[in-house]
């Protein structure tokens, strides 16, 4: 792979050559690869094709999740999320004790491991809500829920500049990998004053079904709004939202 340089950029292919552009710039690189049928077919690239299939797990599995937590993440994602996820999912592939390489699946992997993973590397929940939490997963009741005890928004927030309010945002999915299919309950807090007046004390309950046989989640988030003229404007697009997975239970 190289980088184009000059004033004219290519897109296209030119003898064995194909430019194209990307997040990174416009770039170019050289055709060529191995032929699909002998990738598919030959002994030699056996690992490949388990790589390949756990690899196609990993990103079905990520968009299940994307998918069940679309109404947070409209607002609360960066442009890389969708890789960082997939990379996660293959480490919880990787967790996989029970099937043999090029089977391992994420019921059979470690779901905790993505405890922690944030949506949005521009606005991360760990460096932006201070304010003690606790998470709860009742898989027998299905409730899934997030307290907050009542906290100061200006000691225990790191907003960005130009905000003026905030509020707090969590859902609760089960979410069954293998079928691709979800239960998700969200909530939200109403806007508060970013400024020294105690919050009231948060309590979400995001209810799933009762004893559920999938893996379940809970995500936290904080949205950011920039008030104008006694009118609430999300602050810069949502560009700098914290969005985090602070609990998972899976099998």
């Amino acid at each position: 792979m190289a980088r184009q340089k000059g004033i004219i950029k290519l897109k296209g292919t030119i003898g064995d050559i194909t430019f194209y552009k990307t997040k990174d710039g416009h770039l170019a690189r050289e055709k060529g690869g191995i032929e699909a049928s002998r990738i598919a077919n030959d002994p030699a690239f056996q690992r490949t094709r388990e790589n390949g299939a756990e690899f196609g797990r990993a990103g079905k599995a990520g968009k299940t999740l994307r998918t069940a937590l679309r109404t947070l993440l409209l607002n609360s994602a960066d442009s890389r999320m969708v890789s960082r996820l997939t990379q996660s999912m293959i480490k919880v592939i990787q967790a996989d004790l029970v099937n043999e390489r090029g089977l391992r699946n994420v019921i059979d992997g470690e779901a905790e491991l993505l405890v922690g993973f944030e949506f949005n590397i521009r606005g991360k929940l760990g460096t932006s809500l201070f304010a003690p939490f606790v998470g709860t997963i009742d898989r027998a009741s299905g409730e899934v829920s997030v307290d907050v005890a009542s906290f100061i928004p200006a000691n225990m927030i790191a907003a960005p500049g130009g905000t003026s309010h905030f509020k707090i945002i969590s859902a609760g999915a089960a979410i069954n990998f293998e079928a691709e299919t979800f239960e998700v309950a969200t909530s939200e807090t109403v806007i508060f004053p970013w400024d020294n007046t105690p919050t009231v004390a948060i309590n979400h309950l995001n209810a799933v079904s009762p004893n559920s046989v999938s893996p379940l989640f809970l995500a936290l988030g904080v949205e950011y709004f920039q008030e104008v003229n006694g009118r609430m404007y999300p602050l810069k697009n949502g560009s700098y939202n914290p969005l985090a997975l602070i609990l998972v239970n899976g099998l």
